[in-house]
Formats: C-alpha cells, sequence, structure tokens
C-alpha cells in the first residue's frame, strides 16, 4: 500500500472512530506518510498544510494580559457576544420566519458537562480574536470542544485526489492535525470540525486574521506610554534633571551626593520636597507631562485599538469617548446600535454558520440561526421594533379595509412587495356608484314588525 492509500484510509468517513483515537506511534506514521507526500510544507510554500499562528501565546501574554486598553474591548465583546442564544429558523415565501427548537440543540445549550453556551461563544471568540480562527471539535461522545488553535494545522487537499494541494480550486479541508505538545497527538476530520474565521485571512482559504494584527504597532506605543508614566512616577514625578558639579569635587564626593539626592528625592512618595544643592547646579530636561500633551497622545492609541475592535471609545469609557456631546442619550443609543449591528451581529452570525456544521438543522427549508430576543443590551431596541409593528398593523387594517385578502396582505406586508396583493372583488360602500339600487352583495337590513298581543279569550 503506497503512501497516499495509507493516508487515505485514515481519512475515510468509516475511520473517524479510529482517526480520533489515534496512539503516538500510529500517528507519527501518518505524518511520515504526510511527509513523503509533501504536505508537510512550510505556510510560504502551501502544500498540503495550512499553518494557524504560533505566536497565540505570545498574543495572549503581551497584548491581552498587558494593555488594559485590549482587554477592554475584548471584555466589552464577549460581554455581548456570549448573551445570544441559538434556534432553528425556518424559512417562508424564501425569507426566514419562525423560530423553533429541536432536542439536537441540547447540544449547544450544554456542549459539556459543566459549561453552557455561553462559555463556548466566549472560547470562540477569545480564539478568534487572539489567533484569527476558532476551532471546535466533536468528540465521539457528542461533546463540542474547543480547539487550542496553535497546536493546530490545517491539512487542505482532496481524499479523491492524491495530487490536489491546497492552491488549487477545488481543493477541500480534509482535516486538522491536532499536536498538543505533552499529550496525545490526533487528527480530526473535517466533517467532525468547525471554523471560526470572523476575519478570513486574504491570503488563506481557511484560516482568519485577528483583529490585533493591523494594531500592534499602536498597541505596542500604548504600553510604552504605560511604561513612561510608570517610570515618571517612579523617578520621582518630576522631569529628569542633570546635576552640575563644581570641579573642585572628587569623583567620591560626587556618588556620595548621588546617593543622598536618590534616597531623599527619588519616588512618588517623596515627590514635590524642596531640593537643597551645596556645590551643584540641577537643569531640567525633558518635558512633563503636560508639556508633550500626554493625555492628548494616549487618547489617540487607545481609540484607534478600539477602532480596530469595533468598539466605540463612548462603550469602553475612554477618555475620548467622554468628552463633549459623546454621552447624550441620542449619541449613545446611535453608538450602542453601530456596535450591535457592525459588531456583534456579523459574530453572531459567522458562529451560526459554523456551528450549523456541527449542529445540522432538520430539514433543507431551515437553518441554524442566533437569537438574539433576551439579549439585554439590544432590549432597548425592542421599543423601536414594537413602532415597526404598529405601523404595519395600521397597514395591514387600511389594506383589509381596502378590500384586498387578509393572507396577501399579511404576506405582502412581511415580504415587502405589494405586487403580492390579492383583491377580493368586494369594495367599501364608498366606491359604490350612486342611485337608489344597491349592490347584490350588499345585506339590507329589516326592522322586525312588532306584532299584537293576543286577547284574552272571553269567558262563557
Amino acid at each position: 500500500m503506497g503512501a497516499w492509500s495509507r493516508l487515505l484510509s485514515w481519512l475515510r468517513p468509516e475511520q473517524v472512530q479510529r482517526s480520533t483515537n489515534l496512539s503516538l506511534d500510529e500517528f507519527q506514521r501518518l505524518l511520515a506518510d504526510a511527509a513523503e507526500l509533501g504536505i508537510a510544507q512550510t505556510a510560504s510554500s502551501w502544500g498540503r498544510e495550512e499553518h494557524l499562528p504560533s505566536e497565540f501565546e505570545s498574543v495572549v501574554q503581551q497584548a491581552y494580559k498587558r494593555s488594559g486598553v485590549v482587554w477592554a474591548c475584548e471584555l466589552a465583546r464577549m460581554m455581548v457576544f456570549g448573551q445570544a442564544r441559538f434556534s432553528y429558523q425556518r424559512f417562508r415565501r424564501g425569507r426566514p420566519d419562525e423560530y423553533f427548537r429541536t432536542g439536537e440543540l441540547a447540544r449547544l445549550e450544554r456542549p459539556r458537562r459543566g459549561e453552557t453556551t455561553r462559555q463556548l461563544l466566549v472560547r470562540m471568540l477569545l480564539d478568534a480574536d487572539l489567533s484569527g480562527t476558532g476551532i471546535v471539535a466533536r468528540r465521539p461522545s457528542g461533546d463540542l470542544r474547543r480547539v487550542r488553535p496553535d497546536w493546530c494545522t490545517l491539512v487542505v487537499g482532496s481524499p479523491n485526489d492524491p495530487m490536489m494541494v491546497g492552491d488549487d480550486l477545488d481543493a477541500e479541508l480534509v482535516g486538522v492535525m491536532y499536536e498538543p505538545p505533552n499529550a496525545r497527538h490526533e487528527l480530526l476530520l473535517a466533517e467532525d470540525v468547525a471554523l471560526f474565521t470572523p476575519t478570513p485571512d486574504p491570503v488563506g482559504w481557511f484560516r482568519g486574521v485577528p483583529w490585533l494584527t493591523p494594531i500592534l504597532r499602536e498597541m505596542q506605543s500604548d504600553l510604552a506610554a504605560t511604561e513612561h508614566k510608570l517610570a515618571f512616577f517612579r523617578n520621582g514625578a518630576t522631569p529628569n534633571l542633570v546635576i552640575s558639579f563644581e570641579p573642585t569635587m572628587t569623583t567620591e564626593q560626587v556618588f556620595a551626593f548621588k546617593e543622598r539626592l536618590e534616597a531623599e528625592h527619588r519616588g512618588s512618595r517623596n515627590a514635590y520636597k524642596t531640593l537643597y544643592l551645596l556645590g551643584a547646579k540641577a537643569t531640567p530636561v525633558g518635558a512633563d507631562f503636560q508639556a508633550m500633551d500626554f493625555k492628548q497622545i494616549s487618547g489617540l492609541s487607545e481609540t484607534r485599538i478600539a477602532a480596530a475592535a469595533g468598539v466605540h471609545p463612548v462603550i469602553l469609557g475612554l477618555s475620548e469617548g467622554l468628552q463633549g456631546s459623546s454621552l447624550n442619550a441620542g449619541n449613545y443609543g446611535q453608538v450602542r446600535r453601530r456596535f450591535a449591528d457592525m459588531t456583534i451581529a456579523p459574530l453572531w452570525e459567522e458562529a451560526a454558520s459554523t456551528l450549523e456544521h456541527l449542529v445540522p438543522p432538520p430539514d433543507e427549508t431551515s437553518r441554524l440561526w442566533y437569537d438574539a430576543r433576551d439579549v439585554p443590551f439590544l432590549r432597548e431596541d425592542r421599543a423601536d421594533v414594537a413602532q415597526i409593528q404598529q405601523g404595519q398593523a395600521a397597514a395591514v387594517r387600511q389594506l383589509v379595509d381596502a378590500g384586498y385578502t387578509p393572507d396577501s396582505v399579511v404576506a405582502a406586508i412581511d415580504g415587502e412587495d405589494l405586487t403580492m396583493l390579492e383583491h377580493s372583488g368586494l369594495y367599501s360602500v364608498q366606491l359604490q356608484p350612486p342611485g337608489p339600487d344597491q349592490p347584490s352583495t350588499a345585506v339590507q337590513a329589516t326592522r322586525p314588525v312588532a306584532q299584537k298581543p293576543e286577547e284574552p279569550e272571553e269567558r262563557a
């Protein structure tokens, strides 16, 4: 048996149970077969491998856990994104219609023991934001597990064509090689894996790009500003000084003066003390925070980071979001709506389409979709929905009074297409021609004739 035949034997559907429980020796043989076929190539040459960023842990440590602005952006995205729930949605007349649920959705309600939908969504978002790709795997037990992305390599090609590589137009995702450093390696088949990539990589087919990538320099600038501020207070909360001494002072005297000066004046607790000099002259150099407009410089970096995350500074409470009329009720409402419509809603859509692969709908006329009706962040939008429904109800009333059939009126209003209206042929009284004759369809109302009460019979 050739190398490609042996590799395909692990990728066929009937080998799902076996391929998801490879021993280390079996996996090494599989990697050897892949290397023989040229699969294990570098990311630049593509081949049949698509590598995910290996700097995931560095980004977590240096950006997510060190930058307060990045942390605030991620917190805002996670708090809202994790509030959604999933339901199936049926299509009617080519448009999304009613929500319904089946027992299959229990997988998303309890992805694994002790875990909820919110925890799964938060993990997916964090992995996608910090590495570009969030990976969820369906285990043989039916549980849905988060897979750490920097331990994975995407295998691209075709089980039916041994010569197909990732650059081919018809190439597909064959599977995911999961290679943790100190645990069993596994090959996850494509039908058991969902890839969450909110921002696709233009030079990749299946991986994504983290939103932190284009603002790494801004993040470094923000961290440098924080370090500068900390050093400023650590060194006395005063500008830097140049101390000049009299030529007659010896080196020992200079070092003794330096130690005493730093002991009495260095540090934020010793700030603003009176400085006494004997035989020396102090000249300030550099600039303080006010002279270099530190607030504006820091605020611009924070705003650029927030813009890349799709979160307005008003929502995060950043300095530039707390100026002027930004906190007016109308402005905050528009900012909140922008964050929900242009940042969170697309993420929910991507998550639903991603997880549909693992929790398929019951038929082709329905889909897995997010249900945001109970999300507190969107509660104020319910008033707008009620106003729209009130206007639609008034339009339905007018069209039905004009003689159109109720079913066609509801379909036309729901589909936003007035050509779907069907008339019943009945018109109101105001549209009837004048004259004594009444239309045949009119119902004549007759007044009942009062009957004369019967007279009592005369007694004989």
